[in-house]
């Protein structure tokens, strides 16, 4: 059994550097026009409805950038947070306008303060390493997210889980542990899809 898990370690850390070696290939100004063309009045419709909490988050290096997304959600009604690593284990999703200042945070990320007050997301735009069509996901192996919405989950929450990636990031199938939260959709510059597909 032993053996099975660290395989499965192994395994996770190899697709997740393919991938990431992937999206760190894709041009610099190609990556732009997705991310432009995402937050476009004609970009990918996510159905919510006025004061619907949608979580995102700030892109670090070759990421999608979905703030012109998360701008145009805010346009529709949406109240938006962005996480904040608040110690070595935790995320709390904090309340954040697009143009708000942002704090430095572990992990070379940024965040809204501590004055910034704490949202229960509704709606969570999830960065990734990898992706496959089943719903499984590899993050950046720091269980994060994972422990998040396992704690918004114990309080009866059940946020929607969107991914967001290049299609370059999808796997053929993803290891995954029971700690391990699935997707329930994918956006890419393909659109928004359903999981698993």
């Amino acid at each position: 059994m032993q053996t099975d898990h660290n395989a499965d370690i192994a395994l996770k850390k190899t697709i997740r550097q393919t991938c990431l070696a992937r999206r760190d290939a894709l041009a610099p100004s190609w990556r732009a026009d997705i991310s432009a063309r995402l937050g476009s009045a004609d970009g990918p419709a996510i159905a919510l409805d006025p004061g619907t909490v949608v979580a995102g988050f700030h892109p670090i290096r070759s990421e999608l950038d979905i703030r012109p997304l998360l701008a145009r959600l805010a346009g529709q009604g949406a109240q938006l947070c962005l996480p904040a690593i608040v110690d070595a284990h935790t995320i709390l999703f904090r309340r954040w306008t697009p143009g708000a200042p942002l704090v430095e945070m572990a992990l070379g990320t940024v965040g809204p303060g501590n004055q910034a007050e704490t949202l229960d997301p509704d709606i969570i735009l999830m960065p990734l390493s990898a992706f496959d069509r089943y719903g499984g996901r590899i993050g950046y192996g720091g269980g994060f997210y994972d422990r998040a919405i396992a704690a918004l989950r114990t309080r009866g929450l059940s946020p929607r889980l969107i991914g967001v990636a290049f299609d370059c990031q999808q796997a053929d199938r993803v290891p995954t542990e029971p700690h391990d939260v699935g997707l329930d959709e994918i956006l890419t510059e393909s659109g928004l899809r359903r999981l698993p597909y």
